[in-house]
């Protein structure tokens, strides 16, 4: 996990992420971890669920 998100662009939520707690804490590679972690947890949901809902787009209502 920590390998794909060290490639994962900046414009991605997980990137967004990374760079975030990055800047926050001073350490890209903590940044790094934080959105590993994250990704293990939407992968342990999608594997358990088959379904990740989080990323799910929300339901659209029709126009009037």
């Amino acid at each position: 996990m920590v390998e794909a998100v060290q490639r994962v662009p900046a414009h991605t939520r997980r990137g967004q992420v990374r760079d975030r707690v990055a800047a926050r804490r001073g350490n890209r590679n903590i940044g790094v971890v934080a959105a590993a972690a994250e990704l293990v947890e939407l992968v342990f949901y999608g594997l358990r669920d088959g379904q990740i809902r989080c990323l799910a787009a929300p339901p659209r209502t029709p126009a009037a």
